[in-house]
């Protein structure tokens, strides 16, 4: 692992240079490590794939303080089968229906697929929290069934609505705010994943596992859920 100095108070840690699905555990766990011992000098902390941005605060830790700490902490080795017992599993309620699910009838074109066959596919599947970006609470979900892999649109949609739940190739996600997006959307989660107010402001951690449960339209309706006729 090789850790960077990005700026006066940010440094990378490169985990790996390859996307692996199993590095998930020891990015977590380091995650863990990091925000336990930085403590009040941790101002941030990001995750991705294969790298994670430590962000930390001068007045309250030296760039050789924080520098070494790190240096130690990737030489850890991580405990696989505690790390894993620890984590959660978050199961989200998904409408998976056309009027919210608006690149079902396509996926279902391009891939041979019943849409009631993807529904099954996309929420049988347990999926890892490998990363959190894009937007606060977007996180990374892998990985997507080999027959529903579908690339992202080649033109991004303005907006995307709250709560589209999307594949792009192996990834699948949840939007959790009106935001741009270029992901193909499959169904609507009327639960809220991103609230500022709220400690953790966000359901989702590196390494946890989500479930996607398929919903009717009055258990949408009535979790708050909302059909938008734009698409």
């Amino acid at each position: 692992m090789k850790i960077t100095a990005v700026s006066e108070d940010c440094f990378l840690i490169q985990v790996s240079e390859q996307i692996d699905l199993a590095l998930t555990d020891k990015i977590a766990f380091l995650v863990d490590q990091i925000e336990t011992q930085l403590g009040d000098a941790l101002v941030d902390i990001i995750p991705s794939y294969t790298t994670i941005l430590v962000h930390y605060n001068l007045l309250n830790a030296s760039s050789l303080v924080v520098e070494k700490l790190l240096e130690n902490i990737v030489l850890l080795p991580s405990p696989k089968a505690v790390l894993n017992s620890e984590r959660k599993v978050i199961e989200l309620p998904v409408y998976y229906d056309c009027s919210v699910g608006w690149d079902l009838p396509a996926l279902s074109e391009k891939t041979g697929l019943s849409i009631e066959q993807i529904i099954q596919l996309h929420s049988a599947t347990t999926y890892r929290v490998c990363a959190i970006g894009f937007a606060p609470g977007f996180a990374f979900l892998a990985q997507v069934p080999a027959a529903i892999n579908i690339a992202r649109h080649a033109t991004p949609r303005a907006i995307v609505p709250a709560g589209s739940v999307a594949i792009a190739d192996a990834q699948t996600a949840v939007y959790p705010e009106n935001s741009p997006g270029g992901w193909q959307i499959i169904g609507n989660c009327p639960v809220k994943l991103f609230d500022p107010n709220s400690n953790p402001i966000s359901p989702f951690a590196v390494g946890d596992s989500v479930k996607f449960k398929p919903i009717s339209l009055d258990q949408f309706l009535k979790l708050g859920g909302q059909v938008s006729d734009e698409k």
